[in-house]
Formats: structure tokens, sequence, C-alpha cells
């Protein structure tokens, strides 16, 4: 088994356009390994790899793996019948799944990790922003394009390495970290998690990996988090004492006020000071998809758009809202992801946008899943007639442009969901020419 990452020249990496993926093929290219790499579809994120040098395919076959291959990395959305995982296994290529990649990339570093169910993405990358503000230089992967990078990495030439860790299967137990922040615990990823109490024993077994030179940041006072962090010998630095009302953060929201105290505490534990460290997080210019403006409809309606993909997330981002646009209609179009997350979280989801002037539910954003005929976007508008006078659900995003063609200067349009959900702010904003 490979136990350097410098051992390999030569990367295939199946499923490249993603967030994670992307990421960690960008960073082997800016450390001048050769990487090809298949993904279904055309995106920004394969137009960026192929610019900065990647060899791409569209589609899956057994010849996208190039003679000259090394290893492969893979994304765990990928069928265990792939063509391509057949051929690498044929050829007695080693095979990483992402996460492992991830962890191999980052051994030797000292690795600060960024976890939890909410918040990994924009607290990453304020932590970034500061330690590259105090001349640390670090590398950076992360599952979302910082708007300071314009990318979702960085190569740095210190020994900090910063990576946003994933809860999903338990991926983030392949990191080995100095400093690790559980952002918060949620109900979530239930497709593979049985229960709230199966998902805190993953966060404990991760915990449990610091030993008593290393940092857990957390809010150990938290219900969630009180079984994780019982009886672990690192030092645990509590994020809630860093809580800074006063910060001017370009992103609205109590919860980015909680990511920012979390990066605060961090760079407590690494010894920068608080004006740097809060000059920095004013500064941090937030995430792509992150309460992103995308700029104004044909009758002057503000249309922003949001990741949010859980009754929690909804929560926060509508809160959010309602504080920068006190005196507007706040109107949301959601696009739910998953069918498993949408049948199990039903009721939460039904009951999560009352901060919400009217909501429009598209239909569900399936990923890595097959069709449930028992769940869909009617059913859940239906759930939330019971809390919510103003609610429909349509069948197409040119339906949803459409039923949103009047509005004015005095609605702010939301668009919210982890899907494909993204392009139809600009479908908005152009007027519903595509």
């Amino acid at each position: 088994m490979i136990s350097d990452f410098k051992m390999i020249h030569a990367i295939h990496f199946i499923g490249i356009g993603g967030a994670g993926m992307s990421a960690l093929a960008h960073l082997m290219l800016a450390r001048e390994r050769r990487v090809s790499g298949s993904d279904l579809y055309h995106s920004e994120a394969t137009r960026s790899l192929e610019a900065a040098g990647a060899r791409l395919a569209y589609g899956h076959a057994a010849a996208n793996v190039p003679s000259d291959a090394e290893a492969v990395v893979y994304t765990v959305a990928v069928d265990g019948k792939n063509s391509e995982l057949a051929e690498a296994k044929t050829r007695g290529l080693p095979l990483f799944t992402y996460a492992e990649f991830l962890g191999l990339v980052s051994r030797g570093s000292k690795t600060i990790a960024i976890s939890g169910t909410h918040g990994k993405t924009s607290t990453t990358g304020m932590i970034a922003r500061i330690l590259r503000d105090a001349g640390l230089d670090p590398s950076v992967i992360v599952g979302g394009t910082l708007r300071d990078l314009g990318a979702n990495y960085a190569l740095g030439s210190g020994d900090y390495f910063i990576a946003e860790a994933c809860e999903y299967r338990r991926s983030f137990l392949n990191l080995t970290p100095h400093i690790l922040v559980i952002t918060n615990i949620d109900n979530d990823h239930l497709d593979y998690y049985t229960s709230i109490a199966d998902i805190q024993e993953a966060f404990r077994e991760f915990s449990g990996r610091l030993d008593g030179n290393d940092v857990l940041v957390c809010d150990p006072k938290n219900a969630a988090l009180i079984p994780v962090v019982r009886g672990l010998t690192c030092r645990i630095v509590d994020y809630a004492a860093f809580i800074a009302p006063e910060l001017k953060l370009q992103v609205p929201g109590a919860h980015m006020l909680r990511n920012a105290a979390a990066a605060l505490a961090v760079a407590s534990v690494l010894g920068i000071g608080p004006d740097i460290a809060q000059k920095a997080l004013e500064q941090f210019s937030g995430v792509v998809r992150r309460f992103e403006y995308k700029g104004k409809t044909r009758k002057g309606a503000d249309v922003y758009d949001d990741y949010a993909h859980h009754p929690s997330e909804i929560r926060a981002t509508l809160a959010a809202a309602c504080e920068r646009f006190p005196s507007k209609r706040i109107r949301v179009i959601f696009q739910p992801h998953l069918y498993s997350r949408t049948k199990l979280l039903l009721d939460d989801f039904a009951a999560s946008f009352g901060d919400a002037d009217e909501v429009v539910f598209a239909p569900i954003y399936a990923a890595r899943e097959e069709p449930d005929s028992e769940i869909s976007s009617e059913r859940l508008a239906e759930a939330a007639r019971a809390h919510h006078p103003h609610v429909v659900a349509l069948q197409s995003f040119d339906d949803i442009s459409r039923h949103f063609a009047g509005a004015g200067a005095a609605d702010v349009i939301f668009t919210l969901g982890a899907g494909d959900i993204g392009t139809l702010g600009g479908l908005l904003v152009h007027g519903g020419e595509k």
C-alpha cells in the first residue's frame, strides 16, 4: 500500500467534477502531478481543471484510465460496477476513495480539520483566510469555491493543511488532525446513519483520534456534543467564548457569527492575534452559494442563492434574510436534495419556512439515489401548508421562472438547495432567457 502520495506521479480521478474531488485534482496539478479524470457532465469545475492541464473524459469507460496512471481516486457516489474502477482493479492499480486520498495527501502536515453537520465550508474558508493573513501560508481543501481565492483549494508552503472533513460514511476518519473543529451535530445523512446517537458515535470516534497534545474546538456544553466530548484526553476549547457580535461580517446571520467564533478559537490556539483574526474575518468575502447575490430581475427583485438543504440550514438562512431585509417580502424557492433526506425529515422540512412570505418547491434532486414514489415535492408542499399559507410545488425551472415574472423591488427571492437550483438564479435574473 502506498504510504506517501509523493510516490505517485500520475493520478486518475473518477467523478473528478465533484467539489472535493476537483479540489484534490487541482492540488495535485499544482504539485506537478499528471492528472486525468472522468465525469458525466461538463461543468465549471471540469472546465477549470482542463484549463489547468488535466486530461478529462466525459462518460465512464475503461479506456478513460490512461496507460501511465499510477493510482485511481474515486468518489463514493460512483457505482461499484463502474467500468473505470473495474479496469483499475484489473491492472492492480492502487485505489483510493476521495477521503482516503485526502488523508494521504495531508499526512505529515499539521492538519486542521473542520467537521460538523452545518457550517463546515464557511468555517474552513474563514480559518484559511486568517492563517493566510497571518503569513502561515496553509494548503487548503474545501467543499466550495472561496471568493477570496476564486478556487476550492490552495497550495501553500507552510506547515498547516486545512481540510473540510465530511462525516458522510465516516469518511473523516481518514484524517489525523492536530486541531479538530466540530461546528455542530445534527440529524443528517440518515440514509447512512441510523440515528443521532450513531452520528454522535462517529464524531466521538473522530475526536478520539486526538491525543493530549491536540486540540478540539467545539461548543462542549451543547447537548448534542456532550456525549462526544466526555472523557477525551485532548485539550478542549469552547468556541462559544469567542462569539463576537460586534464583528461586521459580509455574510449575515447568527450562524455565521458562530462559524466566525470557531475560527477565532483556532486563531487563539495558534497564537494569532485577535486584531489580525478579526480583520481577516471582516474581509472574508464568503463562499459561492452561501447567501450569494445573483442580481436583479427585470422588474427589480433581488435574487440570492444559498446551499441550505437541511431544515436547520433553511431556518438559519431565512433568519439571516429577515435580518438583512426587514422590510422586504422574502420569497423562497427550495429544491429538496435526496429522496431519503426529504422523506426522513419531512415534518422538519415542512415547518422550517416560517420566516418566508412565500415558498415554492422545485422537484426533488435525486443526486445519487433512485426515484422513490413515496415522496415528492408535492407531498412536501402538502405537509408545509399546515404551517404556511403560501406554498406551491411546481414541475420545472421554467414554470418557476414564469411564476416569479412579476416579482419587483419589494421582493427578495432566495433559491435554496444542494442540487442544481443555483442555475435558476441566473434564469430569474435574465428574465427567463437561458
